[in-house]
């Protein structure tokens, strides 16, 4: 997008870290891509391009998801950046974290320059590829974290795959201390969870399905708390999904360890007893766990110990899903619904939620510069306006991801994004993409 746009939005209530959680109704004029007014509601402001109506609306810095699979490159019959980038501005994300499980995987410069150029192209919000942890995943070498750092890379994970070799964690560590990066881990012992469908509790029981147990993302919990105390480096824990990882969390924040963590939607909105109807949309990694561990996150969330909400967006093509239960692929959407269900099902107030959605999952990223700014003259125009009561019943023909694995197709949901900017351009507008 090379053609800039004046935009006026009038008629919402600011919600940012600066004007906290009452807001203020306010009018905004947009130029060049930054915040060039802010003026009490009703006053004058300069003409522009375009005018958004924020009526009824909240204004709040544009969200950042952390954790988002664009299959890109390699997958792409299941999505690609431009779908997927698309599904995000619909959700009213201005930036989302590439995870690097992609063929080949995001462990060189060539493939995370591409995964950008990509998201460049397509236009619709900031794509920030994540770099690996190990060459390939693998969990046997380092990867090139220097030349990944210098390409921009400030997040390494390898997502999908715990790192199982506790020293060669540790040196990752170490690396990334030196380097001023954050380690992001998925904490699962694979040995726990060989031919695992679902959490290992009474329902997997009744089922006669392989569990999944708990412990086997607590050990790892556990082990790298333990290495960061160890290292003083600093992690972030990808999609917590047990009452005893949030407990082991909160305990290592408060003696000061340089550790955040995130939880995914459908952690803390949807229990194992979904996968009795053994339909694989349920199916996912970690996997739906238990009532207490929803209240577990819930509490989290709501206290703080868990920093972000991060959608593990998985999507795959529907011959992937149709496989038996055992065979088919981990994964849900989550870009286009994440913001209504943490509205829906949280009792956070909605500072709190946009705070675990924007300013506080673009510091993790180190994207704080642009991302989760105030609303204030001078500031990057990434802005989302949503109608925090607007009801509206998700349907998986409607969603822009090319994949239609959502598990919450006709679920009634409220908060709806009205409009999103990015970089100052207007690419959702009314509910509908621009580009």
């Amino acid at each position: 997008m090379t053609n800039q746009q004046t935009i006026n939005i009038r008629g919402g209530r600011l919600m940012d870290p600066l004007t906290g959680r009452n807001g203020r109704m306010a009018d905004i004029h947009i130029a060049t891509g930054q915040v060039r007014a802010v003026v009490d509601s009703g006053n004058d402001l300069p003409s522009a391009d375009i005018e958004l109506d924020a009526t009824n609306c909240i204004v709040s810095p544009g969200l950042v998801d952390l954790h988002v699979h664009l299959r890109e490159p390699g997958r792409e019959e299941s999505e690609t950046i431009e779908t997927g980038s698309r599904a995000a501005a619909l959700g009213g994300f201005t930036a989302i974290v590439a995870m690097p499980n992609t063929e080949p995987a995001q462990d060189s410069r060539i493939v995370v320059e591409f995964v950008r150029a990509q998201g460049e192209r397509a236009g619709l919000c900031e794509v920030v590829p994540a770099g690996c942890i190990t060459l390939g995943r693998a969990g046997e070498a380092l990867a090139p974290y220097d030349e990944l750092r210098d390409a921009g890379v400030r997040l390494f994970t390898d997502d999908g795959n715990g790192v199982q070799d506790p020293l060669l964690m540790r040196r990752a560590l170490e690396y990334a201390r030196d380097l001023d990066v954050t380690l992001a881990q998925h904490c699962e012992v694979s040995r726990l969870t060989t031919g695992a469908v679902m959490h290992e509790g009474s329902c997997c029981g009744h089922l006669g399905l392989p569990g999944w147990p708990a412990i086997a993302e607590e050990l790892m919990v556990h082990r790298d708390i333990e290495l960061v105390r160890l290292t003083g480096a600093r992690i972030h824990f990808l999609h917590l999904s047990t009452q005893r990882s949030v407990d082991m969390v909160r305990v290592a924040k408060a003696q000061g360890l340089a550790i955040t963590a995130e939880a995914a939607p459908h952690h803390f909105t949807l229990s194992d007893e979904s996968l009795r109807s053994f339909d694989t949309v349920y199916k996912v990694n970690p996997p739906l766990r238990t009532a207490l561990d929803i209240q577990a996150l819930k509490d989290g969330l709501a206290d703080g110990t868990i920093d972000a909400i991060a959608t593990d967006h998985a999507p795959h093509a529907s011959h992937l899903k149709e496989q038996p239960l055992d065979q088919a692929p981990p994964g849900m959407l989550g870009l286009e619904t994440a913001l209504a269900l943490a509205l829906s099902e949280l009792t956070m107030d909605v500072y709190d939620v946009l705070a675990a959605l924007s300013w506080k999952p673009a510091k993790i990223a180190g994207i704080d510069d642009r991302h989760g700014r105030p609303i204030a003259v001078g500031e990057p125009a990434n802005i989302t306006v949503f109608n925090p009561s607007v009801e509206w019943t998700v349907d998986r023909e409607m969603v822009a991801s090319k994949s239609k694995n959502t598990p919450y197709h006709g679920r009634v949901v409220s908060g709806k994004v009205r409009h999103t900017v990015f970089n100052g351009h207007g690419v959702v507008i009314e509910g509908v993409a621009q580009l």
